[in-house]
């Protein structure tokens, strides 16, 4: 029977009825009814054809003996169940099928005379598995289970595509070897049980043909149109593919199989919840709207009436026509409606609602050029399937909002919120315009703002991390010593006298000096010529294994030295950081309220940050200078906040160490613009530059004519210009001592910088508070209320 089953197989085939035989010819044998007058008149008209025992193997002698096979399956085929069942004789995963149901029969005529009736996403590797896994499980007695659902896709006389699964009845099969049949070991089953990828492994464990099935199938079918359908739908929706979307042939095949419907078509109309209009989905691939006209977005009011409005918004429920027309007559206020649906020649649709989390994102639209076709009564499938579109489309929405964050955060950067509308009104001609998305990207600049910088700075940072390194380091020399010379007592090896001289010439190193390179060296020393020594002894019994032992317990698990000192001190760092930089990110919540402005921070030895407010980063809002005003005057106090913080956080803290913080003032407006290549803001030109030397070199700089620097622990440092800027940071500073918060105040010049020279500075005393009202904050009005405006 080779040219009827064109697929590669481990199996011979021979279509055989022996098991249907002997029943047979046991109900003839009985003698007690008509049955077994009627098995013995049977058995007489087969008694000429041998071949329909020992096996059939060709397509022409089933056809010659189709009347003959019809009555021996007769008892497994009922007249009475014909017409109702969809079931055929077949050879489990073959396509081939015969003795087919008059339901059947008719089911595969509608389909038209070019359908070829084949397994669903069932190719010849699988084909071949599936084979062979039969023989395991027959012959060897395995119990694998392969019962994944198996699928024929039938059209129906209109085109509509019906779903059948497939159920196997192989209790009239016999499976055994040939000669050219492969004995298998338990060890080769499992390894094909560990390679179901590996076709060739399963052809040289089971050769074409090497084995012989022996006798029939019973094929049955049920119609899980709907089941697999949504099963489809829901694949489809899941798929991470591009290609996936509400407007795929695919998609309206899979709804027209759920509401049988041979000319459905699906749309979808987007809602803007912005200024409640209706518009076309920009998602990639453009998506017909059949309620919307012409343009991109219109009022949801032209295009609806007050009915439909009302349900599909307001009620949020399913909007059903079943018949256009008469819809038009009877509801003339929906009159724009249903002469726009006419136009587009349909006569019933459903609109459904698509809503997450309570927040509509548009319509989906079923429509039909055929009344009636569409309902109100099968309008309730889509509760099977709106849960599956509903997530798709908010995916596409998501995905969308995903793809503009990416641009920005691999063109740009982390974004700052009160910018944020800048990058994305670049990003956006990048994935909505088609013509832009070539294009290079532009920079983003900002003109005519105004920068504030401040910050709070971890005094001697630098020397109280020396001193924990020193301090861990020569800890751990003076371990290593002590462990080495017992072992140089004990074991005669010149190489440990080696490790004890050099030891004692890195211990004396660190009590001298700590270069920059030392703690490399000595780790590296350690870790490379010392450790794998003891390495070496640490698993011997008695006190040398215990003491080797003792000393590597003490060790930092991670890097393997000792990690005490430095510990602290990170972990020290660490927390005034974090906590320094969470109050302010905290406060400047509250001083985003003021004006939008853009802010940036980052952790060193301490918390910088960067402000900058102007007209340009808010253009939709009215700028004063006003609100610079109340920007100053907060940064002012949150520098007041943040020392109080510390200082009330400094008992807890597992290292000592000070902070001092400095307000750096510049009164001319300045640009910013965004650097591709860096991912960061700088100012824009050769004169703003100015501002940026002042700033990386402020914080170290001296009194003029001292030694003395700046910033002093227990006061504000600031940093300016300008008269007029003193005069205003005075006025703060006054008010912010009738609130006592700050106290003496002393003025000074500051030493000249590289290209920078007539630099002041005044600097404040904190007063410390043990119950900071810190929750309490001053604006500019306030200022304006406890202190004259000076003349």
């Amino acid at each position: 029977m080779n040219h009827t089953y064109d697929k590669i197989s481990p199996f011979k085939i021979k279509i055989s009825f022996e098991k249907v035989i002997q029943v047979l010819e046991e109900i003839a044998k009985s003698n007690v009814d008509y049955r077994a007058t009627y098995a013995k008149g049977l058995l007489k008209e087969i008694e000429p054809f041998p071949e329909l025992r020992e096996g059939i193997e060709s397509y022409e002698l089933i056809e010659k003996h189709y009347q003959l096979i019809k009555y021996l399956l007769s008892d497994l085929f009922p007249t009475a169940l014909t017409k109702n069942e969809i079931k055929a004789v077949t050879v489990p995963f073959y396509n081939y099928i015969f003795n087919i149901s008059e339901r059947l029969e008719k089911i595969i005529t509608d389909a038209g005379e070019d359908f070829e009736i084949i397994i669903r996403d069932f190719d010849e590797h699988q084909f071949y598995v599936m084979n062979c896994t039969l023989i395991l499980n027959y012959y060897y007695g395995y119990k694998i289970d392969f019962s994944s659902p198996i699928f024929y896709d039938i059209p129906d006389k209109d085109g509509v595509i019906k779903h059948y699964r497939i159920l196997y009845n192989a209790d009239f099969l016999d499976i055994s070897p040939t000669e050219s049949a492969i004995a298998l070991t338990q060890d080769d089953i499992h390894l094909l049980l560990d390679n179901y990828d590996n076709l060739e492994l399963w052809k040289e464990k089971f050769p074409e043909g090497s084995w012989l099935v022996k006798g029939f199938g019973i094929m049955t079918l049920y119609d899980n149109t709907v089941e697999s359908a949504i099963s489809n739908l829901k694949s489809n929706l899941l798929s991470s593919e591009e290609k996936t979307s509400l407007r795929d042939e695919s998609m309206e095949t899979i709804f027209r199989s759920i509401f049988k419907v041979p000319d459905l078509r699906i749309g979808f109309t987007a809602f803007s919840y912005e200024d409640t209009n209706f518009k076309i989905a920009d998602f990639k691939e453009n998506i017909k709207s059949y309620i919307m006209h012409d343009g991109f977005e219109e009022d949801c009011k032209n295009m609806l009436g007050e009915c439909s409005l009302d349900t599909l918004l307001g009620q949020k429920k399913f909007f059903v026509i079943s018949d256009v027309k008469e819809f038009l007559l009877n509801m003339p206020d929906e009159k724009r409606l249903a002469e726009h649906l006419l136009a587009q020649d349909i006569h019933s649709c459903i609109f459904a609602p698509v809503i997450k989390n309570e927040r509509l994102l548009g319509i989906v639209e079923l429509v039909s050029s055929v009344p009636k076709q569409l309902n109100s009564i099968n309008a309730n499938k889509l509760d099977m399937v709106l849960p599956f579109l509903v997530d798709t489309i908010d995916r596409f929405y998501v995905d969308m909002q995903n793809q503009i964050d990416a641009i920005i955060q691999k063109e740009y950067t982390a974004i700052h919120p009160s910018v944020y509308w800048k990058f994305r009104q670049e990003a956006s001609l990048h994935t909505t315009d088609k013509n832009s998305r070539d294009l290079p990207f532009k920079e983003i600049v900002f003109k005519e703002v105004y920068p504030l910088y401040g910050q709070i700075d971890i005094k001697g940072s630098s020397t109280a991390r020396n001193f924990a390194i020193a301090k861990d380091l020569s800890q751990q020399i003076y371990s290593l010593l002590e462990l080495l010379r017992y072992l140089s007592e004990n074991l005669n090896m010149p190489v440990i006298y080696q490790n004890i001289f050099e030891l004692e010439a890195y211990e004396l190193q660190l009590k001298e000096n700590l270069k920059a390179d030392t703690e490399s060296i000595i780790q590296n020393y350690i870790l490379n010529e010392v450790h794998p020594i003891l390495e070496h002894f640490k698993g011997q019994q008695g006190i040398t294994g215990d003491k080797i032992g003792s000393y590597f317990s003490s060790l930092d698990a991670k890097i393997n030295m000792v990690y005490n000192a430095r510990k602290d001190f990170d972990q020290t760092l660490s927390l005034i950081n974090k906590k320094m930089a969470s109050l302010l990110d905290k406060k400047q919540e509250e001083a985003q309220s003021f004006f939008p402005h853009y802010y940036e921070r980052f952790k060193t030895d301490g918390v910088e940050h960067n402000l900058y407010i102007g007209a340009s980063i808010a253009p939709l809002l009215a700028y004063n200078p006003m609100y610079l005003s109340n920007l100053r005057l907060w940064q002012l106090q949150a520098l007041c906040e943040l020392e109080n913080e510390y200082y009330q956080l400094r008992p807890t803290l597992p290292y000592e160490l000070d902070v001092t913080s400095l307000i750096l003032v510049f009164s001319q407006p300045i640009s910013i613009r965004f650097r591709m290549d860096e991912k960061r803001f700088d100012v824009d030109g050769t004169y703003n530059a100015r501002y940026e030397v002042v700033k990386k070199r402020i914080d170290k700089s001296n009194i003029k004519g001292t030694n003395e620097r700046i910033t002093e622990k227990g006061k504000i440092t600031i940093v300016y210009s300008q008269n007029q800027e003193e005069a205003e940071y005075r006025r703060y500073i006054k008010l912010l001592q009738f609130k006592n918060k700050l106290g003496k105040v002393e003025s000074f010049e500051v030493e000249d910088l590289q290209g920078v020279t007539g630099l002041k500075a005044l600097r404040v005393e904190i007063l410390y508070s043990q119950n900071d009202d810190s929750e309490t904050s001053y604006t500019f009005q306030d200022l304006l209320k406890e202190l004259p405006s000076k003349n």
